[in-house]
């Protein structure tokens, strides 16, 4: 063979493997795009992974088998969703609701909830004793002006224009939100179930634009505000901070700093100031490291909370920055909406005696999860570790009492019980 043979069967050889490399790789783009859109044409590969070989999954194939070749609606058969529900079943099977697998859209929806800004009604969801449960309506929310409150147990869900009428035992978080979301201006029926109230009751709920607010501040004045009429002070003058923290999220740190700076600012031109309300009521909490951030806002020095990895050990977590607010009185408002990373700061704040806790016990939320993207935008959230107080105990599922219990008023929505107790607290401690 000549040389120049040999030049043309080599150049011939490189193209030929160049276009079956070409051809596979556009070959799974192809699935990864068609698995991510639920496209039916999904070709589902039955071989093992590495180390996985003794895992028995006859059974599943068998059940797939025949679903494929009996099922009488075909069209139904569609293999991405068929696989996610199979995920689904997975994580579900470890009985943790707040492990979860979340299909693209609803990842999504988890991520703009952290953003700060999607189409729905407002509500943070969560569970008690494994019913899902109304952690907190969002302030200025749909949610909130129906009358949706903190604990309530959402028994069904109603969309008749998406042709849902689901009861909601077993959900998972994921799904819960994805039928009660939707487009802003159409409307969903939820099932309530209230302490103190006999029969579960209707709620429609006109969905809007939400846009979330972490931090708000405002200044109270005794002179001024009509629903401090219940607090006993003699004719003093004073001027407090009500400062809301509303969530944990991508937004929270630089509202935190925009609200803290208006504080000192108040603080040094003031001289009847007497300290702050930091309010946590209906908070459903977020990031660790943002609760770490916030306590040590109030905190010198100290331990904040800790983390139980199981195998991987304890990890702790202490006050991370020089704080602003260390030396100012302080009173901290919770509710049973007040859950997980907003207890880690009301744990801190209470064990250090930085604070004392005016309100109802908080939700007891204990665990952390991490949240995974997988392929095709799905996500896993998957529980790493529990939080712990600084002294080593737990709230999952019992919740941080307060020194002064204190509930609001059914019958008065004008009046905040709680607020005119923790300003009567902050003024006289």
């Amino acid at each position: 063979m000549s040389l120049k043979q040999v030049r043309k069967t080599i150049l011939v050889l490189i193209l030929l493997i160049a276009t079956g490399f070409a051809g596979y790789w556009f070959g799974q783009r192809r699935l990864a795009v068609e698995f991510a859109n639920f496209q039916p044409e999904v070709k589902i590969e039955r071989a093992l992974p590495s180390g996985k070989e003794n895992v028995d999954f006859s059974l599943f194939w068998q059940v797939w088998d025949r679903l494929e070749g009996n099922y009488l609606e075909k069209e139904a058969l569609k293999p991405a969703e068929m696989v996610y529900g199979a995920i689904s079943g997975l994580v579900a099977s470890l009985k943790d609701p707040y492990t979860a697998f979340l299909p693209p859209q609803a990842n999504k929806e988890s991520k703009e909830d952290l953003a700060g800004e999607f189409e729905g009604v407002g509500i943070q969801l969560g569970y008690k004793d494994s019913a899902l449960a109304v952690i907190a309506p969002l302030s200025g929310t749909p949610a909130e002006s129906a009358g949706v409150k903190a604990g309530d147990l959402i028994v069904k869900i109603k969309d008749e224009q998406k042709g849902i009428d689901k009861e909601t035992g077993g959900m998972s978080l994921p799904e819960a939100v994805s039928l009660i979301r939707g487009k802003k201006g159409t409307a969903v029926v939820l099932i309530l179930a209230r302490e103190g109230v006999k029969e579960p009751f209707e709620v429609e709920i006109v969905r809007g634009t939400i846009i979330v607010k972490s931090v708000e501040v405002e200044f109270l004045e005794n002179e001024k505000e009509l629903f401090l009429r219940n607090v006993k002070i003699k004719n003093e003058k004073f001027t407090i901070a009500h400062l809301k923290l509303l969530r944990f999220g991508e937004r929270t740190n630089q509202e935190w700093e925009e609200a803290v700076y208006k504080i000192q600012d108040t603080r040094y031109k003031i001289q009847d100031f007497k300290g702050v309300i930091l309010d946590l009521r209906n908070n459903p909490g977020g990031f660790l490291n943002g609760a770490v951030w916030i306590a040590s806002e109030f905190l010198d020095k100290g331990v904040v909370v800790q983390q139980d990895g199981g195998e991987n050990g304890v990890e702790t977590f202490s006050v991370n920055r020089q704080g602003k607010l260390t030396d100012i009185p302080l009173v901290v408002l919770v509710n049973e909406g007040s859950a997980s990373a907003s207890e880690i700061v009301v744990g801190a704040l209470k064990y250090h005696g930085r604070a004392k806790l005016v309100g109802e016990k908080t939700f007891g939320k204990g665990t952390i999860q991490e949240a995974q993207d997988l392929e095709g935008g799905a996500g896993l959230h998957i529980t790493i570790a529990r939080w712990l107080l600084p002294d080593g105990s737990s709230v999952d599922k019992e919740g941080i009492k307060p020194d002064f219990e204190v509930k609001m008023d059914e019958n008065d929505s004008t009046k905040d019980s709680q607020l005119e107790k923790a300003v009567e607290v902050l003024i006289t401690q």
